[in-house]
């Protein structure tokens, strides 16, 4: 036998077998060149030059870490399509004397054109494509474009390594399959039928129950922290029930329509749905991975170009004026050394400040809110607490709220101007260190929101008659938290420039005449974080994008896959069915209902997860300072819409492809 002889068998099978194989090819180039892009860009030596680019290059990595173990995942998933469809012709080379041990040959000579022409071709286009990227992400965190070509080396080998391996497991997998089966086995291995699946109601039951309860967790919990520690269990529960539904309730559903005399004795639905009953045990894995992975494309896209998009809200609240700076000290009743300092150097420079806050001390410590208690012990401090309501208490004097307000409120003992940021107190009283404070109004607005804008947790803003009783409080939280955290802290803000740029120059200024004097000094400003927040929020759209894309690119992949496995099933009854009087229309319409019964179900049951999932995922938002609900609705929405629009647009290409096959 020739030793060529495989080499050109394998190849002679790649393109006899080009309506299974072209498809797959063309994902694992798209998935070798999507990796190479995100590992290059993320080693890429012009984001150290850019001012939040660690932060960056930080997300970039996770995008790299989560794109990596999706192509390990996804391969061996779209792999097993291809296998379906090779056993039979793996059986009968074997009935005709082929043995196992040659087949094998074959399948390692397939492999190995498989990985040169994926890493040959997706390299190719990664490395051509990279510098594209990396302008792309340069607008969008709205970065003056750098000329040059920069090549990875570190990310071409590491793709290279990646991908052997993973086509190397593959194969692996695929003599495992060759060698475990009997010829009869491969050669009716793409046409082994399903008995008629029974109605599983304790699965359904438990499907039902999964999903309940993780849309009950999405819709309950108003608690920002809780939010963020049950969200991956909803999630979990979310993905079983889905699993669970699809696998028992898809069944349950189509035995529902086929008692339906009126909806299951028509031309068009009789063939479709007696046919997907007996394989929906095998369909329904598909279209739960179609579900799931909707789901996770309009999530990731919708929530990272909300921030994206809320971005300068963001800045803004929590940076109120151009340049701020802040210091802790030990009393409230010591004099303002920042405050000083600043107003030095802003006269040396000479600088007159314009809006200015200055708080001469205020007192920031976290507590337990119970009714209308708040309690404090070690494990709130250090977050241990996490499940009951943790919050921030903010105390300020009354001087200087009516020195910033202009307002001239008066107070008597025991008595507090009380804010919120997030969730509102309900009492108009509580009680702190064995104390009762009654609340003298509740403020609409307070100047010093922004402040804690970053928190996870809640805050209450609460203005006292004077220093004396913050210096008060702050001795008694040093007895629960330590002397260490117990410190007041000052806070000067101020605008100094008609743009935000012009401010940067001051803000270096303030930055090198720091000393060693003044440890604790925190000097911000808000040009900076602005570009440090794009830097963040955008890296995160960045890669919400790009794993959107990735994730779709698998979404069409699994469709058409299941198209093309089911048409090959349906072609023999199709036939049948036609030689006893099926005319063509009559085959169209019952393909056209076969696909728009089932089809469609992942995408109907994608967007009711995105709505229960829309109020959790709003308080996480809000842990990002993400308070406008309105412009998150938006763009889940249009989200939404432009996916439906895709997913349609799917379904037409592949159902013509079925039609095909079938006719």
């Amino acid at each position: 036998m020739s030793k060529f002889f495989y080499p050109k068998l394998a190849a002679t099978n790649i393109k006899n077998n080009r309506k299974t194989y072209l498809p797959y090819l063309l994902t694992c180039i798209g998935t070798v060149t999507m990796f190479y892009m995100i590992s290059s860009l993320s080693l890429n030596s012009g984001l150290k030059n850019l001012r939040g680019g660690a932060i960056v290059a930080e997300v970039l990595n996770l995008g790299t870490v989560v794109t990596g173990i999706f192509a390990v995942i996804f391969l061996f998933y779209t792999n097993s399509f291809l296998m379906k469809r090779r056993k039979k012709e793996f059986g009968l080379f074997n009935i005709l004397g082929m043995e196992k041990k040659h087949i094998s040959r074959v399948v390692l000579c397939e492999t190995i054109y498989i990985i040169l022409i994926s890493l040959t071709v997706g390299l190719l286009l990664g490395v051509l494509l990279d510098k594209l990227l990396y302008l792309g992400l340069l607008n969008m965190l709205k970065q003056e474009a750098t000329f040059g070509f920069e090549f990875s080396a570190t990310a071409f080998l590491n793709t290279i390594l990646l991908f052997v391996g993973i086509f190397l497991l593959i194969f692996l997998n695929s003599l495992r399959q060759i060698h475990l089966s009997k010829p009869i086995e491969l050669l009716r291995g793409g046409e082994i039928g399903e008995k008629e699946p029974k109605t599983k109601w304790i699965m359904t039951i438990l499907g039902l129950a999964c999903l309940g309860l993780g849309y009950y967790i999405s819709v309950m919990i108003e608690d920002p922290i809780a939010a963020l520690m049950f969200f991956f269990v909803a999630v979990i529960l979310v993905i079983f029930g889905t699993y669970f539904l699809f696998t028992a309730g898809s069944i349950a559903l189509l035995k529902a329509l086929r008692k339906n005399k009126k909806y299951y004795y028509k031309t068009k639905h009789f063939v479709s749905v007696s046919g997907m009953i007996y394989r929906m045990k095998q369909n329904a894995v598909g279209l739960a991975n179609i579900c799931i992975l909707s789901t996770c494309i309009l999530v990731m896209i919708s929530t990272t170009l909300s921030l994206f998009l809320g971005m300068g809200d963001i800045v803004d609240d929590m940076y109120p004026r151009q340049i701020l700076v802040s210091s802790y000290r030990d009393s409230a009743q010591v004099d303002s050394e920042v405050y000083q300092w600043t107003k030095r150097i802003l006269d040396e420079n000479g600088i007159s400040p314009k809006n200015e806050i200055h708080y001469t001390g205020y007192l920031n410590f976290a507590a337990i809110e119970s009714g209308d208690t708040f309690s404090l012990d070690d494990s709130s401090y250090y977050l241990g607490a996490s499940n009951q309501k943790i919050r921030n208490l903010l105390f300020f004097t009354l001087d200087d709220y009516n020195k910033i307000t202009g307002q001239d409120q008066v107070l008597g003992d025991h008595e507090v101007l009380f804010a919120h940021n997030r969730d509102a107190y309900p009492n108009d009283q509580f009680t702190l260190f064995d104390t009762t404070y009654s609340i003298k109004e509740n403020l609409d607005d307070f100047p010093a929101k922004g402040m804690m804008a970053s928190n996870v947790a809640s805050s209450y803003f609460i203005v006292v008659k004077d220093a004396d009783v913050i210096t008060s409080l702050c001795e008694q939280q040093a007895a629960v938290y330590g002397k260490n955290s117990s410190q007041v802290k000052d806070y000067y803000a101020f605008d100094i420039a008609d743009t935000e740029q012009d401010a940067v120059p001051f803000y270096e200024i303030l930055l090198d005449s720091r000393t060693e004097n003044t440890p604790h000094q925190q000097i911000n400003c808000r040009s900076v974080e602005r570009e440090e927040g794009l830097s963040l929020y955008g890296g995160f759209f960045f890669i919400g994008i790009f794993l959107g894309l990735l994730f779709t690119m698998a979404t069409i992949l699994i469709i058409y896959y299941k198209q093309i496995s089911e048409g090959y099933d349906d072609k023999y009854r199709f036939e049948i069915m036609q030689k006893v009087g099926m005319s063509h229309s009559e085959v169209k319409k019952s393909i056209h209902s076969q696909v728009l019964t089932v089809f469609f179900l992942p995408l109907v049951t994608a967007g009711i997860h995105i709505l229960f999932a829309f109020p959790v995922i709003t308080r996480i938002l809000s842990c990002f300072n993400l308070t406008n609900i309105t412009l998150f609705a938006v763009c889940t929405l249009i989200c939404f819409l432009v996916f439906s629009v895709l997913y349609a647009l799917v379904y037409s290409l592949t159902a013509k492809v079925y039609y095909k096959i079938v006719s």
